[in-house]
């Protein structure tokens, strides 16, 4: 006995609170408005599907959000897997030019130093091997006088 009495007393407490809740929404400016559209008195007039669309959108509120928060994370760790592919790219890029660089230097220097080389070594070459081809442009070098005459 004492079970259903303070059951009674429950089911009364929530009436009351349900009561209270549905004047409170009633008086509310912008339920007000809502209800005054032509969707709010469908939906007034049809108390089961009100009901029925307040249950699916309270219940479908978590799987929109968690869909939306997979969406927004996944937008995410593309953006920033994008930007680490890029700077992959950028490394990549990066050391394939310095190793052309480099190997234009390299190129360059033993260019240089084989030019250099062959720029030293033909005229010492020519003094040992052919002196008088040497001497005559000496001896010419030496009179320019006697050629411009």
């Amino acid at each position: 006995m004492q079970r259903s009495s303070s059951n009674s007393s429950l089911t009364q407490q929530l009436g009351e609170r349900w009561l209270t809740l549905m004047n409170h929404l009633q008086e509310d400016p912008k339920m007000a408005q809502v209800m005054s559209t032509r969707i709010g008195q469908y939906l007034r007039s049809r108390p089961f599907l009100a009901l029925a669309l307040l249950l699916f959108s309270a219940m479908a509120a978590l799987p929109v959000g968690l869909f939306l928060l997979f969406a927004l994370i996944t937008i995410v760790i593309s953006a920033v897997g994008f930007v680490f592919f890029e700077v992959f790219l950028l490394f990549v890029g990066g050391m394939t030019l310095l190793s052309v660089l480099s190997g234009i230097a390299l190129f360059s220097l033993l260019v240089s130093v084989i030019v250099t080389g062959v720029f030293v070594t033909i005229p010492n070459l020519l003094k040992h091997y052919y002196p008088h081809v040497t001497k005559k442009k000496e001896s010419a070098e030496k009179t320019p006088g006697l050629k411009q005459q």
